[in-house]
């Protein structure tokens, strides 16, 4: 086992055997040239695995290169790296060597430890709605700024959501008497321009998220109230799937699943705090919509809660944590016939190219260039959407 301690100048590899002792180390050099000097010393160790520190943070790139260069590199949390640390026998100061050895016996004494593999579709949806969110959040700072400065030139500034064109509207009314009014409605015009420049921004953010969505074939959208924005940040933000043994470990990811602090005969379950917040707000807008539509199963799920007793915000609860167990379920779907799917033409039946459009890890995924800036013709969504098999006339109200 190869542990490796990465940073932004240098990287640092400890190589440790079966009884944990210590067998070699090597310190590199950020750069072209890092993963030649790294595979060059560990040829001296024919059966050997990486575990890096936060593979999916600083040791991203460096984790791809060697799974490119046909590597089997294990993802090892910092948290876990550190206990190795603290529980030693003996005691060791903090630097990279120790921080490498500690890696490598944190990977060794995982029992379920995390591979990490090559990136696919589901990397490319978690990048546009990273990018949808800031750009989002960026509109939302430029309207509030907009707000602050309309309230210095007109009285009650404007007491509703404010656009790019209302403002436009409400300034070309101003007359500026001074130079300090005039300052202003020259800050709020420039604000203005920020306004339009994110709104055009995130219309084109979103449709390449659209094209992502509809590219890797995953059955989420199914669920209602789950659209595009919504999808891209489930999928994309959970990745594998199978790291998850059941619905109740993704529940708890995400936030859904409820903590019990019952003391003797008094039952009570509160709210989860933890898991990651970006796939839980997610899956809150998801019943949001659904309690909005009358007529969907959601809304008479929560009101059936709401009969039985239940707070307006547990039964908002109870009906995300179901959201949560139906994208699960479509999740593992996706997953097996994307497994299906590589076992070749004798998997399943009707392996054409209809189910591998509907499949959650297509042959030919969302990496592909006309996802990206340079792309020479956009998607046609409706045409992508008939070929996985969607149902376009309810995408509308799907979209969270």
């Amino acid at each position: 086992m190869i542990g490796l301690d990465p940073h932004k100048g240098s990287h640092t590899a400890h190589a440790v055997n079966q009884r944990e002792e210590r067998l070699g180390e090597l310190r590199v050099r950020s750069g072209p040239k890092q993963l030649e000097r790294l595979l060059v010393w560990a040829a001296q160790f024919p059966e050997r695995t990486w575990a890096i520190e936060n593979a999916t943070g600083l040791g991203y790139l460096l984790a791809q290169q060697l799974i490119a260069a046909g590597e089997r590199v294990l993802d090892v949390q910092p948290k876990l790296a550190a206990r190795v640390r603290l529980l030693a026998t003996e005691s060791t100061d903090k630097n990279d060597a120790h921080d490498a050895q500690s890696v490598a016996i944190a990977a060794l004494r995982a029992k379920t430890p995390r591979e990490v593999g090559a990136e696919d579709h589901a990397t490319v949806m978690k990048l546009w709605s990273k990018r949808q969110r800031d750009l989002s959040q960026e509109r939302n700072r430029v309207a509030c700024r907009l707000h602050a400065v309309l309230c210095e030139l007109i009285a009650g500034g404007v007491p509703d959501e404010i656009y790019a064109e209302k403002a436009a509207c409400l300034l070309a009314g101003v007359t500026a008497t001074t130079a300090v009014a005039a300052a202003r409605v020259e800050l709020a015009e420039e604000l203005v321009d920020d306004l339009r420049r994110l709104d055009a921004q995130i219309k084109a953010s979103r449709k390449r998220l659209e094209e992502a969505v509809v590219a890797s074939g995953t059955s989420t959208t199914e669920v209602f109230g789950v659209g595009p924005v919504v999808a891209a940040t489930v999928v994309g933000i959970t990745g594998d799937i199978r790291r998850f043994a059941s619905r109740d470990q993704f529940a708890a990811f995400n936030g859904t699943a409820p903590i019990e602090v019952s003391s003797g005969d008094r039952k009570v379950w509160r709210l989860r705090r933890r898991g990651n917040r970006s796939v839980n707000h997610a899956i809150h807008m998801a019943a949001v919509t659904q309690i909005r539509h009358r007529r969907s199963d959601g809304r008479a799920f929560y009101e059936r809660k709401l009969a039985e007793g239940k707070t307006g915000k547990e039964a908002l609860r109870a009906l995300k944590r179901r959201i949560s167990d139906a994208l699960y379920v479509r999740m593992v779907a996706d997953a097996r016939r994307a497994n299906a799917e590589k076992a070749g033409p004798g998997g399943q039946a009707g392996n054409d190219s209809v189910a591998s459009a509907a499949g959650s890890h297509p042959d030919t995924p969302a990496l592909r260039p006309s996802h990206s800036r340079t792309r020479s013709k956009a998607t046609s969504t409706t045409t992508s959407a008939r070929r996985s098999g969607a149902r376009t006339p309810t995408a509308a109200r799907r979209t969270a």
